[in-house]
């Protein structure tokens, strides 16, 4: 079903969370409100507010609170967000503990954890008496795996009797918590989270995949009282030493759910293989009895992946009790995040429509998300966006939170984005894993969608940006310089007309920064006449416009990195085209996005500066590059997917977008010649004046943000760059032997 069919009243909601997790690591806390900023800044509920949200998860961390009481004033913080949150309108579902083990003098197997919790729920009710839904422990099953039976977070158990006392010990005291908040307010409601998906397996491990498919079910099964005798986990269970007295000690009298709220992920869903061969060793693992790998399922077998909707409607049959998707959030690309939320809004509608009672889907993650790609186990400055990017001085609002607004205030959205699939509803490469998948239709058939417009599709950044838009399912049209003049007012309208694109990026120029200084004419027409034109025909069709820019709009002389609001000083024949460029689109189309990047490289373009130079070093060449030269390089698949972010984003005026560092030209390529092995002492640095330069260059032109720095380091794309070389070469050696 579509997601922007009616359904019957009240319809469905709109939530909005923050990623809160402060999981433990040995002796180190790991807090995602302080590393995406929240406790600096004081309007972040604002800005939840103006996208019509009505009803927020808000964390009051019982850590938090435990580990501040020592400044004196552990309350003033939440005292302020609570009192906004009521001014403003949002009802907050409570959250006390998110992945956590408690205050550093506790943990999940401490016989004490549930008194100490319910001691701590009895203090916030009593402080915020309004509030009326609470989750004392975000999502105890998956907590007591990571924590008790992977040995992933504290404290680091590997055992299955540790991780059925980690998950009762938690459901112990969301029972006591709840008995000590309902001494304050008799009617609070729990509102229990758990990450449910499911398991699929060879037919080998399809005993494995049955018992974990039982036990996605155990926080809501023990909460319930259905834990009993008859339970198809209970003999693993006593297997593990645990009592029929520790299940009723845990479960008390019951305390089930109000609602139950399902946190769904694209990797929720498993797979488990008992074929080794052609898995990535960090994904084999397995029981007592055979080893197997646990990768994604809509990776290994996206045929067979279940999805939201199937899920949903599996925690209604089986309990009956209002739904809510508590979490729906992606850590990808920018369609990719709306793609996602738009399945998970449209799966909601499909399991309402079958008579569900599912009362809201949550966009999870407002403020972004850190470093789970090591599931918090590591500090690597691995930002995932949400519906605010927090990279910035303040926070971005995305695309989605475009999308937010409009599924709060009417239930609806659309973007052109959303005319392909997600990743995951595309069919395995050959072998099967992990090769990205080529996007396929997941529905009907639907009109043509409009393309985003590449103008020059055949140079180096428009070949990075027509593959990027490609390997994302982003519908792009191309176009080279023989295909359309962009000096041409008529053709372009024409073309524009013909095509009717959502967007169009130049990526069209005059780029011979040394012809330019005799050949200013055919520069200026090319960078600067041909930018405006594009700019004013898409300005009078409402159709959005991006150009590129360069660090060469900067003579260098400030003795530190640029960033947008510094004035442009051009030294040469080219930078005066750009910045030139630069002013005439803005007034034109004020609007419009203008990209300043710098020296390019690539895995893809062999004649980039890095390239040429290792392929000289490989042969034991000498090469010779300025080390008076201060650069800032751009890996073009980095700036490629953060410039389609952008123009996803709808994003306005100027931005740099270059990998955060620099050097000497002649450093850069020793540094990369260290990584791949080669001799570095062959790169010989000498003055740029010796190099037959014949346009000036500015000593010192790395570009900097002070609106977001959106892109990885440089020494992580040199490691992405150098990796990615590997593989094609491993690839071409494949194929023709």
């Amino acid at each position: 079903m579509r997601p922007d069919v009616d359904v019957a009243s009240p319809a469905l909601e709109l939530w909005a969370g923050m990623e809160c997790t402060i999981n433990r690591v040995g002796d180190v806390q790991r807090d995602q409100l302080a590393l995406a900023g929240h406790y600096e800044r004081d309007r972040d509920l604002d800005l939840i507010a103006s996208l019509g949200v009505r009803t927020m998860r808000y964390p009051i961390l019982w850590e938090r609170i435990e580990r501040d009481t020592a400044g004196g004033r552990p309350w003033d913080w939440t005292d302020a967000q609570m009192r906004r949150l009521r001014e403003l309108g949002i009802d907050p579902i409570v959250g006390l503990v998110h992945h956590g083990s408690g205050p550093m003098d506790t943990d999940l197997l401490d016989p004490h954890f549930p008194e100490r919790l319910a001691a701590f729920a009895r203090q916030v009710a009593a402080r915020y008496p309004w509030v009326t839904r609470f989750t004392p422990i975000n999502e105890p099953l998956t907590t007591a795996r990571f924590s008790a039976l992977y040995g992933i977070w504290y404290p680091h158990a590997r055992d299955d009797r540790l991780f059925l006392r980690a998950l009762l010990n938690q459901i112990r005291a969301t029972c006591r918590a709840m008995a000590a908040i309902r001494e304050v307010t008799p009617g609070a409601q729990l509102v229990q989270t758990e990450d449910l998906g499911y398991t699929h397996s060879t037919p080998a491990l399809a005993e494995q995949a049955r018992f974990e498919n039982e036990r996605r079910w155990l926080t809501f099964d023990l909460l319930e009282g259905r834990v009993t005798e008859s339970h198809p986990l209970r003999e693993y269970m006593r297997w593990a030493g645990v009592s029929d007295d520790e299940i009723a000690d845990a479960v008390g009298e019951r305390c089930p759910p109000a609602l139950l709220g399902v946190n769904h992920y694209v990797t929720s869903e498993r797979w488990l293989d008992d074929r080794l061969d052609g898995y990535p060793a960090h994904t084999h693992g397995g029981n007592p009895w055979r080893r197997y790998a646990d990768v994604e399922a809509v990776r290994a077998c996206p045929e067979q992946a279940r999805g939201p909707a199937s899920l949903l409607m599996e925690v209604w049959a089986r309990y009956q009790r209002p739904l809510a998707v508590t979490e729906a959030h992606l850590g990808c690309t920018r369609e990719h995040q709306l793609r996602w939320l738009h399945e998970v809004w449209g799966a909601a509608h499909d399991v309402r429509s079958r008579g569900a009672d599912v009362r809201a889907v949550t966009a999870w993650a407002a403020f972004g998300t850190h470093d789970w790609s090591s599931l918090v186990t590591e500090l690597r400055g691995d930002y995932e966006p949400g519906l605010f990017d927090t990279r910035g001085r303040h926070p971005r609002p995305t695309a989605l939170a475009t999308m937010a607004r409009a599924l709060a205030t009417s239930g609806r959205f659309d973007h052109p984005a959303l005319a392909a699939p997600g990743w995951w509803r595309a069919a395995p490469a050959a072998d099967g894993f992990p090769a990205p998948m080529a996007p396929r239709r997941a529905h009907g058939p639907r009109s043509v969608p409009r393309p985003i417009l590449i103008t020059g599709a055949r140079g180096t950044l428009g070949v990075a940006l027509t593959r990027s838009a490609a390997e994302r399912g982003l519908v792009c049209r191309g176009l080279s310089h023989g295909e359309l003049d962009v000096r041409d007012a008529s053709a372009v309208g024409r073309i524009l007309d013909q095509i009717r694109p959502w967007a169009v990026v130049n990526a069209a120029g005059y780029v011979r920064v040394d012809d330019a200084e005799i050949d200013v004419d055919s520069c200026h027409r090319l960078n600067v006449q041909a930018a405006a034109t594009l700019a004013r025909c898409c300005a009078d069709r409402g159709i959005g416009f991006t150009t590129i820019s360069s660090d060469l709009v900067f003579d260098g002389a400030k003795g530190a990195p640029y960033v947008e609001s510094d004035r442009p000083a051009p030294l040469g024949v080219y930078g005066t085209s750009k910045a030139r460029a630069e002013a005439r689109v803005l007034a034109i189309a004020p609007r419009a996005l203008v990209v300043r990047t710098a020296w390019f490289f690539g895995p893809w373009d062999n004649w980039n500066f890095l390239t040429t130079s290792l392929r000289q070093l490989a042969e034991g060449t000498a090469v010779v590059m300025a080390d008076d030269l201060v650069i800032g390089p751009t890996y073009l698949p980095h700036l490629a997917d953060a410039l389609l972010d952008l123009v996803i984003d709808g994003e306005r005026g100027i931005w740099h977008l270059a990998n955060a560092g620099g050097g000497t030209v002649a450093d850069i390529v020793r540094r990369t010649a260290e990584r791949a092995g080669l001799d570095a002492s062959l790169v010989q640095g000498c003055p740029s004046a010796r190099l037959g330069y014949r346009a000036p260059r500015p000593a010192a032109a790395v570009l900097d943000s002070e609106r977001g720095r959106l892109m990885p380091s440089l020494d992580r794309a040199l490691d992405c760059y150098l990796g990615t070389r590997a593989w094609e070469r491993v690839d071409a050696e494949a194929l023709t032997a």
